[in-house]
């Protein structure tokens, strides 16, 4: 009976490993970091504490159901998200490579092979006099079949895989983050666009009313003319005027035409008309806006989350990279059968093989390498620090830019209107006194200009305070569904 055992035992080097260890912890020594906290003030600059908009749902927010169609379909559509949902997918592959790399590696296998070896070898001239059985020699060549598994395993007695498999943990949930930082993006530019659509329908209303005015008072005009009360100037200024505003028609339809495929774009899906009620534009409104506390942005939005993972990733990769200077224990073993014959390979034990080895070794040389590699990793959490120092700095400014920009703008706003009551009755009485002859045709052509501007400044006011509600909500990280599950698609 012959049994073949390969054993390795453990390298004696335990004195020589404690003393890289002390040196290898020596070696990391490095400067202080900064503080991953930045102080944050208690409240928002005349703000109330009331609870967060950002917790309430882009579908309650938006209130109109042509948006909230719209930004379904885009949530499910937009190729830009769809990319990135499968760079996620890419993240989760890694976490799963990172869980494997802490797990023994066995892998079970078959071969087969010839050998002729040649007499003026040890191994020939053992072959050569000493015979299988008396009168039977070795086969020439010689078959080898052999059937075994194999076993490796690289201990982790200083978590440095499993740090390596949390820190991929992290960026999968910072892409998860990430993915959700993209959805506030879509879901606010969504929204913007859509309220500039209906802008832009209100304006087009506007100047076609007050074309049919000037047309009227072109012809009223005329008929003067014919009566000798004014001149052919007067008749071609107001023709002018006239011309000027059907020329801006066309501008206006190539902006709504622009602003429908931007929103298509968004979607998904090729350009395509978009039914939407434009009418009361001025009057529209969107739920109050809430700040709460600013702690509050450091779980609600989502760029801050995703920078706050990042950083806990780079924290354990820093300690994974140390771990490097640490001798390192690897396992391996083998379990089998080997024989030059199919006709024995099975019978055991006589066919059988083992083995079993066991080595710890640790840097002595290339320690450069290590030493450079930790100091990478080290740069990149202090990167981190002030990347997320910086996230949290610009959650805080563009909530209180916002807030500021509502105050302003409604404000203004109401003042706006009062302006254009204002000149929408001096425009009625300056019709009257021309008609008595007793205002200049170029007071008619002023007050008709001023009066079409102020009620486009007036449109166009109540777009920009709707985008700041719309920002408003997108900066306290409304806007994303936070009962996505995994995988990234939204529910």
């Amino acid at each position: 009976m012959t049994m073949m055992i390969k054993t390795q035992p453990l390298l004696s080097i335990g004195a020589l490993g404690v003393c890289l260890l002390v040196q290898g912890c020596t070696s990391m020594k490095l400067g202080d970091k900064p503080s991953s906290e930045p102080p944050l003030p208690t409240q928002f600059p005349n703000a109330s504490g009331s609870t967060s908009t950002a917790t309430m749902s882009w579908r309650e927010y938006f209130k109109d159901p042509v948006l909230v169609s719209l930004i379904g379909t885009a949530l499910e559509n937009n190729q830009e998200l769809n990319i990135l949902l499968q760079e996620i997918n890419v993240s989760k592959s890694e976490v799963r490579a990172r869980k494997g790399a802490i797990f023994p590696f066995l892998r079970l296998g078959a071969g087969g092979g010839l050998e002729k070896t040649s007499l003026f070898t040890r191994d020939g001239v053992v072959e050569d006099n000493h015979p299988i059985e008396p009168g039977k020699a070795f086969p020439e060549p010689l078959p080898d079949f052999t059937f075994a598994a194999d076993f490796d395993w690289e201990v982790d007695i200083w978590r440095k895989l499993r740090n390596e498999r949390d820190a991929a943990v992290l960026r999968y949930l910072a892409t998860q983050e990430g993915r959700n930082f993209m959805v506030t993006n879509l879901v606010a530019e969504m929204a913007e666009s859509y309220y500039e659509l209906l802008a832009l329908d209100n304006q087009l209303i506007i100047l076609n009313a007050m074309i049919e005015n000037q047309q009227n008072a072109l012809k009223a005009v005329r008929l003067q003319k014919d009566a000798a009360k004014v001149t052919e100037l007067a008749v071609k200024r107001f023709e002018a005027e006239v011309a000027k505003n059907q020329s801006r028609l066309y501008n206006i339809q190539q902006q709504i035409t622009v602003t429908e495929n931007k929103l298509n774009y968004l979607a998904g899906r090729y350009p395509q008309p978009i039914r939407r009620k434009s009418g009361n534009f001025d009057r529209l409104a969107l739920n109050a806006v809430h700040a709460g506390l600013p702690a509050e942005l450091l779980r609600n939005r989502p760029d801050v989350r995703q920078a706050e993972l990042e950083l806990a990733a780079t924290g354990l990769e820093v300690k994974a990279a140390g771990a490097r200077f640490y001798p390192s224990l690897n396992i391996s073993a083998a379990l089998g059968l080997q024989s030059f014959s199919m006709d024995s390979v099975l019978s055991t034990p006589e066919s059988m093989i083992y083995k079993a080895a066991g080595e710890m070794v640790a840097p002595l040389v290339n320690r450069s390498a290590i030493k450079a590699a930790f100091a990478s990793a080290n740069a990149r959490q202090v990167a981190a620090i002030y990347e997320y120092q910086q996230a949290v700095l610009k959650a805080y400014i563009d909530v209180v830019n916002q807030l500021a920009q509502i105050r302003n703008l409604n404000r203004s706003f109401s003042l706006k209107k009062q302006q254009v009551q204002a000149l929408a009755d001096a425009n009625s009485v300056v019709g009257q006194l021309f008609n008595s002859a007793r205002a200049d045709y170029t007071e008619v052509l002023l007050t008709q200009r001023d009066a079409l501007e102020s009620r486009e400044d007036l449109i166009e006011l109540k777009q920009q305070q709707l985008t700041a509600f719309v920002k408003a909500y997108k900066a306290l990280g409304g806007g994303y569904d936070r009962n996505v599950g995994d995988g990234g698609k939204p529910l």
